[in-house]
């Protein structure tokens, strides 16, 4: 190989593009999947993996629609996941103060709470209490 072909292959090499993985759908939880059954039941609407800030790429598991409620179905928080942890606990708490400051309510709860119904009427009852407020 010639000197002018190495520096020919190696500007090739740096000016190159990497592939780009792709990202892929993140997996419905199994609190998600039973809140999202539970809500469809009372025929309460919601969309789901809502972009609720305007610079930042946070989303809310689920936006209560027409009302200005975002609820997040928290994982892992007896196997040590991310939101139990130092970063992602801080992380999490900047993500929702955030919401508040834009005038969202945010309900939280586990799987478990998903699972026995007592998300679902906090839900109900942030949804009648709004409704009070404005009538």
């Amino acid at each position: 190989m010639t000197t002018v072909a190495m520096n020919n292959y190696s500007k090739q090499i740096k000016n190159a593009r990497r592939p780009q993985a792709k990202k892929q759908p993140r997996a419905v939880s199994v609190g998600e999947a039973v809140l999202a059954r539970q809500l469809d039941l009372m025929k309460i609407a919601y969309t789901k993996e809502f972009q609720f800030h305007p610079e930042r790429k946070w989303r809310a598991d689920f936006r209560i629609d027409d009302y200005p409620i975002l609820i997040e179905v928290e994982g892992g928080v007896w196997s040590q996941g991310r939101h139990t942890r130092g970063k992602g606990f801080e992380g999490d708490c900047e993500k929702y103060n955030q919401a508040a400051i834009l005038g969202y309510h945010v309900l939280k709860g586990s799987t478990q709470q998903v699972k026995s119904g007592r998300l679902l009427r906090d839900i109900e009852n942030l949804i009648k209490a709004l409704e009070e407020k404005v009538a």
